[in-house]
């Protein structure tokens, strides 16, 4: 697998090259993976697509192999910089293919420079608020106003670290500063505006078991944008759909390649 030292808009990251031998009249494959996750989580479902096109797995800044962005990013700061990466590539067709935080970045990409992305394959994307009955709602408003009033009367330092680590989600706790408040920003983010100008086609997946990304949330982007496809795979969560559900993935990616225009 070669790599491709990359810098875009001050951030230095790096693109793998899964297969360079793959055939040359297919898309490229652009895939970028979940939070806190890498290029290497992608790899084997890139490896399975390797006779569909060239596959490119991407570690975004902060993440994997990449050190963390010169500031705190928002998914349109990151969808930015991929797309310089894109103009660059001389690709004719492009595909975006992406796991949770990679979905944020590829939508904000396909409705910011959709002259550079010709498809997204979305799996388990999240990105619009969570639906949650008022008891659930009460609960999370009361912890989060917990948390405010105790950071409130904290000093920054040990104590205040303890404080976020039993707040936290694990994905903030494994963070380091700068990428903390880069999660703090993609998790409160509304991507209803980006999804509604996106207008390449998209095939959303999600699994019925999926907590992080609930499949309600896919229906809500499905209705969103006119030119997508919804498929719900039974027995998945967030994290095994793409390990278990590998070779469904694939399926249905394939499928896409060839569908494209």
């Amino acid at each position: 697998m070669k790599r491709q030292p990359l810098r875009a808009r001050g951030a230095d990251f790096a693109a793998f090259a899964a297969d360079v031998e793959a055939p040359q009249a297919g898309p490229l494959l652009v895939w970028a993976a979940g939070w806190g996750q890498s290029h290497a989580d992608l790899l084997p479902l890139a490896e399975s697509l390797r006779q569909r096109g060239r596959s490119i797995l991407l570690d975004l800044p902060g993440f994997g192999a990449s050190p963390p962005p010169p500031a705190a990013w928002g998914t349109a700061d990151y969808a930015d910089a991929a797309a310089e990466f894109l103009a660059s590539s001389g690709a004719k067709r492009r595909l975006w293919v992406a796991h949770s935080f990679g979905c944020r970045v590829g939508l904000q990409l396909a409705a910011r420079h959709p002259s550079l992305v010709d498809g997204l394959f979305l799996i388990a994307a999240p990105g619009l608020p969570r639906q949650r009955s008022l008891a659930a709602h009460a609960r999370f408003a009361a912890r989060r106003w917990a948390f405010r009033l105790a950071r409130q009367l904290t000093p920054e330092g040990p104590a205040r670290e303890r404080l976020r680590q039993h707040f936290g989600s694990a994905d903030y706790r494994r963070a380091g500063p700068l990428m903390r408040q880069v999660l703090v920003k993609a998790v409160n983010e509304d991507l209803s505006a980006p999804a509604r100008a996106v207008r390449c086609p998209v095939v959303l997946v999600y699994g019925d078991r999926d907590r992080d990304a609930p499949a309600d949330i896919g229906e809500r982007f499905h209705r969103l944008m006119p030119q997508s496809r919804l498929v719900v795979l039974r027995g998945f969560g967030h994290l095994d759909i793409v390990t278990d559900g590998r070779h469904q993935i694939a399926q249905l990616l394939g499928d896409f390649v060839e569908q494209l225009p």
